[in-house]
């Protein structure tokens, strides 16, 4: 099936929408009910990563209830639009918390929270395991993944670069207020993207086929090692990427600091949104002119851990305040995380027609739920990490919002420096080996697959 400009289009919008909403969450929850509701870090961290374990169980048979799914719609577009109208209810909820004392406020949190996490399940699962089945050309599928990750990239970047200052405007000065309203705003955005996305992509038919038992899903699944290697790769990129977000506003807040703090984490966050935006829909494409999906994986991975260590230099010899350096390091960081993003979604694609040559089933929805909850694993586990850090080195945070920031001790600072940077490095050195040793699937190896089941799937029309 041929992919239209409408589709690609609106493919792309519904990952604007989805992912505005998915680094909202990620990016500011710990910053919302530590700093300014003031809950203990390490709670908030170890509830994010409870959620995550409750998404362990709950991703893959939401993937097995799509796959299983039929109706005049296709598979997955009733899924992506409940799965978005009840995610936007609760992401508002989350952060237009009412006026509650310290327990009332951590069992609301945890139980909104996990609610937030199963909602989003709903409609990202079926987002992303439309790529297959939208069409079948692997080049059509690159294209599009890098689409939706570029176009995910732009949501993401909406949120980093404007969040801080269009929160302070609608609160009046009040952040509480502030991101209660901007969180509203939103859930609207990502309503209309969606909607937008349902209306206009199609799937292909869908053939007459047996239905997997749950049991015949998960041995496709674990039986499908290239798809459970990209999944480590995902798991390890994200967790440094989210590591990266959580702790670099803290990062401005107590460290670089000063008066206009917001100011310089807005523009540091705005050059990183930019260039990783660049690094999926020009550099990638520059690179892959020259190198396999495989070799510039090593090359990306390579640059951003380059950018982190010159980030932890830059402190150390006393230029950690200097803007233009840390703006040029970040640039370097969120490039190569751009051009990761794009291709470890183009493994988990390219392994979704491994496991049919493999296995003789077509499992897409249940490899993609396991994308939705390791990106969401990443983002748990580096909160989580997050939040014990903060606790470790003895961060104090800002409960009164409109007040001065705390001072922090030396080895607060130092502490903090050394959880954004050599954390991420460790996690992307691990990505690295384990890709290195294990991953298989070349560029030649993936179109030599998707010229075989071609060949089978004319074969059966013949016969």
């Amino acid at each position: 099936m041929k992919l239209t400009k409408s589709q690609t289009v609106a493919f792309g919008i519904g990952a604007v929408g989805k992912d505005m909403v998915y680094a909202l969450s990620a990016s500011y929850v710990m910053y919302f009910y530590q700093d300014i509701l003031g809950l203990s870090a390490t709670f908030v961290g170890l509830i994010l990563m409870i959620a995550r374990i409750f998404d362990a169980v709950n991703d893959p048979f939401m993937g097995i209830l799509v796959a299983k799914t039929r109706t005049r719609w296709g598979r997955f577009r009733p899924w992506l639009f409940s799965g978005t109208v009840l995610n936007a209810v609760v992401l508002y909820a989350l952060f237009a918390t009412p006026d509650l004392k310290e327990t009332s406020l951590m069992v609301y949190f945890t139980v909104v929270y996990i609610l937030w996490g199963t909602t989003y399940t709903m409609m990202d699962i079926p987002y992303w395991s439309m790529i297959p089945a939208v069409t079948d050309t692997p080049k059509d599928r690159e294209n599009l993944s890098v689409v939706g990750r570029t176009c995910a990239s732009v949501g993401s970047a909406f949120i980093m670069v404007g969040t801080l200052i269009t929160v302070n405007a609608l609160g009046g000065g009040n952040e509480r207020r502030g991101f209660g309203i901007f969180a509203l705003i939103v859930a609207v955005i990502f309503i209309a993207a969606e909607v937008f996305c349902c209306f206009k992509v199609r799937e292909q038919r869908l053939e007459k086929v047996e239905t997997s038992t749950i049991g015949q899903m998960f041995k496709a699944l674990f039986g499908n090692d290239q798809a459970l290697i990209t999944v480590l790769a995902i798991l390890l990129v994200n967790s440094s990427l989210y590591l990266t977000s959580n702790l670099a506003i803290y990062f401005f807040k107590y460290d670089v600091g000063g008066a206009v703090w917001k100011g310089n984490y807005t523009i540091f966050t705005t050059i990183g949104g930019v260039f990783q935006i660049l690094g999926m829909m020009v550099m990638y494409q520059l690179l892959h002119k020259k190198l396999s999906n495989t070799s510039l994986f090593k090359v990306a991975v390579t640059m951003a851990v380059m950018g982190y260590g010159l980030i932890l230099l830059l402190c150390f010899i006393g230029l950690g305040s200097n803007m233009l350096l840390l703006c040029l390091c970040g640039a370097l960081m969120f490039m190569a995380n751009g051009i990761l993003i794009v291709l470890t979604t183009v493994f988990l694609s390219s392994s979704v027609d491994y496991g049919e040559l493999k296995t003789g089933r077509r499992e897409e929805s249940v490899i993609f739920s396991m994308q939705t909850f390791v990106v969401k694993a990443a983002s748990g586990v580096a909160v989580f990490i997050t939040g014990i850090g903060l606790d470790l080195i003895g961060l104090v945070g800002n409960a009164d919002e409109t007040g001065e920031v705390v001072a922090q001790s030396a080895n607060t600072i130092l502490g903090l420096r050394l959880l954004m940077t050599i954390l991420p490095i460790l996690g992307l050195v691990i990505a690295f080996l384990f890709f290195v040793k294990k991953f298989t699937l070349t560029d030649d190896k993936v179109q030599e697959i998707a010229d075989t089941l071609k060949k089978k799937k004319d074969v059966n029309k013949n016969d």
